[in-house]
């Protein structure tokens, strides 16, 4: 992997108070061009903070079903371009024509969450059923969002990017952040994928509002729980009822609502 781009800058600024001004700096998070390309084809650009791209990377691939098994990357490599970064992959060689197929199906570029869908049917089809006999109490949950703020580095500089953490055994054992909270979610789903661990052997937990796309994508790796410390959207309640998913969200240091599925949180 070549050099990457930092992850944030400095900026100056002018800070405007009932007092007065003052001129001083400001730590910015950046974004940069990530390509995601499958032999040597680019299938997807996504504007995204510049670490954890192989994460992302494998991450992407799961969630937006291109491979069903990490196993099917066969090869992946990061370069930095000028224009930004290119995460360039090779698939097995089944997965890599069905792939090619699903390509020559597409009429436009996708979008945030919804890349390479090619009908309004696919972007609402529904999801696998989660059949889980998870469970996790109250008190944990706040536990865990009291933790994920001390794990977000990189929000501690900037307070400009989204976490998405996996707790497991009263501790996290991975949390990424991004810019988009699209992109944090697919780094953390690829980093469980690299290491071998189930989604569903914890819960997600996330630094922002949960819409449609990150249901769709916790439902493509199994996961059974997912919290939000901001509101869910009526469509994304709606899948997570269908497909079984426990939605948990508004999540603060004294509270939590529970939207779907509520018989896995005690308390």
């Amino acid at each position: 992997m070549t050099n990457l781009p930092p992850v944030f800058a400095t900026a100056p600024r002018r800070i405007v108070t009932h007092d007065g001004a003052s001129l001083g700096v400001r730590k910015v998070p950046e974004e940069t061009p990530i390509a995601f390309t499958y032999g040597r084809t680019t299938y997807a650009v996504m504007m995204a903070t510049p670490a954890d791209i192989e994460d992302f990377a494998a991450g992407f691939s799961l969630t937006e079903r291109i491979i069903e098994d990490i196993a099917e990357i066969a090869e992946l490599e990061v370069v930095a371009v000028p224009q930004g970064i290119e995460a360039r992959m090779t698939l097995s060689s089944d997965r890599d024509e069905q792939l090619l197929s699903r390509r020559r199906r597409i009429t436009g570029p996708g979008g945030c969450g919804l890349c390479g869908i090619e009908s309004l049917e696919a972007a609402v089809a529904p999801l696998p059923p989660i059949a889980s006999s998870a469970h996790i109490s109250a008190d944990e949950i706040f536990c865990a969002l009291e933790s994920l703020r001390g794990l977000q580095t990189l929000n501690a500089k900037t307070r400009a990017v989204h976490a998405a953490g996996f707790w497991s055994d009263n501790r996290f054992v991975a949390v990424r952040e991004d810019v988009g909270r699209h992109n944090a979610f697919d780094k953390l789903a690829g980093a469980l994928a690299r290491a071998a661990i189930p989604a569903a052997s914890g819960i997600l937990v996330m630094s922002s509002r949960l819409s449609i796309e990150l249901v769709q994508k916790a439902a493509s790796i199994a996961c059974p729980i997912i919290v939000a410390v901001s509101a869910p959207t009526a469509l994304a309640l709606r899948a997570a009822e269908e497909c079984g998913m426990t939605v948990v969200a508004i999540a603060r240091d004294d509270s939590l609502e529970v939207f779907t599925h509520a018989q896995r949180i005690a308390g």
